[in-house]
């Protein structure tokens, strides 16, 4: 039997009806509710009551209201309101009809890399936002993503919400969700903007795998691939998928924070270099079949995780040093050394089966060489991980996942090493695991000033630098087009897949002259003198020029262009003919204003020593047509 949610129904602190729950979490339970005073629609999100004694949990639950109320981002859940009301603290927010990704994910699966994007880059803007207003998010995940019934994406739950500044470590316990918790957040309990950017990169892999990366029978085990794993390639697992993906999720989810983007802005500029990197057809590639979000045994509820660490003999806890844990009820206990078939743990087994092989009649090297079942990793030292890949497809051997290292001596991109190694038996049908050089652990930004953006790309590439934001600027000396400036600049040493910033030149700036009035010849001729170009518009206008000359421009006259920019020009239809209004018998004011008001220019004659101030005749008849903006000449009563 389903008891009643006790809140369901009720009028919390006399304003807000409670109609329906909508999810339960670790730290608070969401509903949707009406607002009696404002007679809106929103959700409710009360915290459990069981927390609101605890002092902590309600001031982090008071800062999200205030932290978010401060982020006016159309890819953020606002929140309205804060209150209490005995033992329920509560945040009233907007409600997003739709669902979250969690449950698209369940229901598809993998995503076509297209649509992870499109998620993942305004959950990237609303971070940051976040980000460059302070805050980190600290719990981000499928859950936290709304997906509107109107396709707008909106980052909700900043409950762990914190100062960038003053992310503390908490030795005893940390928060989160244990499958998206940077190696930091675990090793150290602290957390930045790069902890985001590492949680963003998990869920990215998710969207396009259609499972989480690191799995285990509990979160000890999860916890520890985070420590001591590589987030795998996308590729690996759904066959096809671009590199640029591939190289974004392992920008994302490298275990050193100081390798990721700093934060979730420079992320998005990786994303949308990636976006442009790929054709329509990589885009809309259906995967060839979405894995199921496989059961790990861990709860994807944020929860207060505690840290028993191992305590070294100097009193301090090293995360970085937790073994594997137990996998099953056959597992050594802690110390103990995992060996291979044929040593440790394993020795008696292969003495019994040997012994065993020998009564039959087999010889143990005719059986382990002879029966066609192994086979020995081909050469894969100092291939690029695209030939790699591809030997170890034609010995019909799998890929079972890419490790990224620093080195010296191996090309960026290419193999350093592999498990097993290359010339080591393996089974016929058996996965290794690739280690691809990252290129040198610092890298120095290479001087790309005066060369044009393509080649400043590809060579910040080579050296393992990402091409970041291209901004443009007018240059008296360096030709349109081509690069003034990185950031940071040349010769500054970097990380690999920092993101260098490029500034291209505009040329020299142009001051647009005033070309309306002209023909369209003359027009053109006084742009091209200027080093501007013409684009003559199909649609024509009245004006007050001649048919046939400019009427308009764009830009307009003095404002700054690049050279080799298009000025806009409208032509002229001439003015519109017009009736003109019989002003005679008026006085010169009220026929002033009636011809002004009908489009005309008035001029007034007095004929000498005339007093009067009635119109006697006008230039055009009443009744007649005129040119728009033409002038009337209007003339007083005589002696």
């Amino acid at each position: 039997m389903t008891l009643q949610d006790p809140l369901v129904g009720q009028l919390l602190d006399g304003r807000y009806r409670i109609e329906a729950r909508i999810a339960v979490g670790g730290m608070a339970t969401v509903y949707r509710a009406v607002d009696t005073r404002l007679d809106r629609v929103l959700a409710l999100k009360v915290m459990h009551p069981a927390l609101a004694t605890d002092v902590s949990f309600v001031e982090r639950f008071i800062r999200e209201a205030k932290s978010v109320a401060r982020l006016a981002h159309p890819n953020v859940v606002a929140v309205f309101d804060q209150g209490a009301q005995g033992a329920y603290v509560y945040l009233a927010m907007e409600y997003v009809a739709g669902c979250t990704l969690r449950d698209v994910l369940r229901e598809r699966g993998a995503l076509q890399p297209r649509a992870a994007l499109d998620i993942l880059e305004p959950v990237l803007a609303a971070l940051g936002a976040a980000h460059r207003a302070g805050f980190v998010h600290r719990d981000m995940k499928p859950e936290n993503v709304l997906i509107g019934d109107d396709g707008r994406v909106k980052v909700a739950d900043f409950g762990l919400v914190r100062a960038v500044g003053t992310a503390t470590d908490t030795t005893g316990s940390l928060l989160g969700t244990v499958s998206y918790l940077a190696p930091e957040q675990i090793e150290h309990g602290t957390a930045d903007t790069r902890s985001d950017v590492y949680a963003c990169g998990v869920v990215l892999y998710e969207m396009l795998t259609g499972a989480k990366p690191h799995t285990g029978e509990n979160a000890a085990q999860v916890i520890y691939r985070h420590l001591n794993s590589d987030v795998p390639a996308p590729s690996a697992v759904v066959p096809g998928l671009p590199v640029a993906l591939d190289s974004l999720v392992a920008s994302a989810t490298a275990r050193n924070p100081e390798v990721r983007p700093h934060d979730a802005v420079l992320l998005l500029a990786e994303s949308r270099e990636a976006r442009a990197a790929l054709t329509d057809a990589e885009l809309d590639a259906v995967p060839p079949g979405a894995l199921s979000d496989a059961h790990d045994g861990t709860d994807d509820r944020t929860s207060v995780i505690p840290r028993a660490l191992p305590v070294d003999g100097d009193g301090v806890h090293r995360t970085s040093r937790l073994e594997m844990p137990p996998e099953g009820p056959a597992a050594p206990r802690r110390g103990t050394v995992r060996r291979g078939p044929f040593g440790g743990p394993h020795r008696k087994l292969v003495m019994v089966l040997t012994a065993v092989l020998l009564t039959l009649g087999i010889g143990t090297g005719v059986w382990y060489i002879n029966s066609g079942q192994f086979t020995q990793v081909p050469s894969l030292l100092g291939q690029t991980q695209q030939a790699a890949e591809k030997r170890l497809s034609d010995k019909g051997l799998g890929l079972k996942g890419v490790e990224r290292v620093f080195s010296d001596t191996v090309e960026r991109g290419s193999v350093v090493n592999s498990d097993p190694a290359s010339g080591d038996r393996i089974r016929g049908n058996g996965s290794v695991k690739l280690v691809v050089s990252r290129g040198p652990e610092i890298v120095r930004v290479p001087d790309v000033a005066e060369g044009s953006l393509a080649d400043a790309r590809r060579a910040l590439k080579k050296v393992g630098l990402v091409p970041g934001m291209v901004t443009r600027e007018f240059s008296e000396d360096v030709a349109r087009g081509e690069v003034i400036r990185t950031d940071p600049r040349a010769g500054a040493d970097r990380n690999p897949d920092t993101a260098v910033a490029l500034v291209v030149s505009k040329g020299a700036p142009v001051d647009v002259p005033d070309v309306t009035g002209l023909s369209i010849e003359a027009a053109t001729a006084e742009l091209e003198a200027q080093g501007l170009k013409a684009d003559v518009l199909l649609a024509r206008i009245n004006s007050p020029e001649a048919q046939g000359d400019v009427a308009e421009q764009s830009p307009g006259e003095g404002v700054e262009a690049a050279e080799g920019d298009t000025v806009e020009l409208t032509v002229s239809k001439g003015p519109r003919m017009l009736v003109v209004p019989d002003v005679t018998g008026r006085d010169v004011d009220e026929a002033r204003s009636t011809l002004e008001e009908a489009g005309f220019t008035v001029k007034v004659d007095r004929p000498f020593l005339s007093f009067s101030d009635t119109i006697a005749s006008q230039s055009v008849d009443g009744s007649e047509r005129a040119p728009e903006g033409s002038t009337i000449t209007i003339r007083t009563k005589g002696l």
